[in-house]
């Protein structure tokens, strides 16, 4: 049986429509390394990208002119059975100086109460967390504000602005939910001790304050 006859150019038609798509390809696959924090592998790419093997090798070895040693200061690296985008080797010193410096400010005192009171009695409004600490809760609700560890939730019945905790609480404390929380996991109070516990913690702020609340 002889082999089936293929019509003049269909080779070098798709051939050429190959071409066009592989810088495409090309860029999905950087896109993918660059959001891996491990190696992928060829196949792994390939079920992402949904491409064939034959493109996905095409595509990394565009990447590897483009990322070749001494061109740019990311590289692609072969690891552990898979391709990954690090850093020039000779960019190291200059990283590790950037790396060592603190990236993010630890919590004053008055600043890691204030954000435990919103975690735990949220919502909760500022002059209500003045009236458990005892002292201004202003600073300390603007600078967790301003890091993004706590947000507004509507105004309470008085017109004072409601607190909660935000998304980015939870990742830095490494949490999935509020259930998570300390204490909160090992006891679920009812609505009425929790009305209690607000009340006392109320009281308390208010004797540490020297007998009255201060302004909020």
């Amino acid at each position: 049986m002889s082999a089936p006859v293929q019509e003049p150019g269909a080779n070098s038609e798709s051939g050429a429509e190959d071409e066009q798509q592989l810088p495409s390809l090309a860029r999905t696959v950087e896109s993918l390394l660059f959001l891996s924090s491990d190696p992928l592998s060829p196949a792994e790419l390939g079920e992402a990208a949904q491409a064939g093997e034959g493109a996905i090798a095409a595509a990394l070895a565009l990447l590897a002119e483009d990322y070749a040693p001494g061109r740019r200061g990311v590289q692609l690296r072969e690891l552990a059975g898979g391709y990954t985008l690090a850093s020039d080797p000779a960019g190291e010193e200059a990283a590790r100086r950037l790396l060592s410096r603190p990236r993010t400010s630890n919590l004053s005192a008055a600043q890691a109460e204030t954000l435990a009171i919103v975690a735990y009695l949220q919502p909760i409004s500022r002059p209500e967390i003045t009236r458990i600490r005892g002292v201004s809760a202003d600073s300390a609700t603007a600078t967790l504000l301003e890091r993004g560890l706590i947000e507004e939730a509507g105004s309470s019945q008085f017109g004072a602005v409601l607190y909660r905790s935000s998304t980015q609480f939870l990742k830095l404390f490494g949490l999935r939910s509020l259930q998570e929380l300390p204490d909160i996991a090992r006891w679920d109070p009812t609505p009425e001790e929790q009305a209690e516990l607000r009340e006392r913690l109320l009281r308390a702020g208010e004797a540490r304050a020297g007998g009255g609340p201060q302004a909020a």
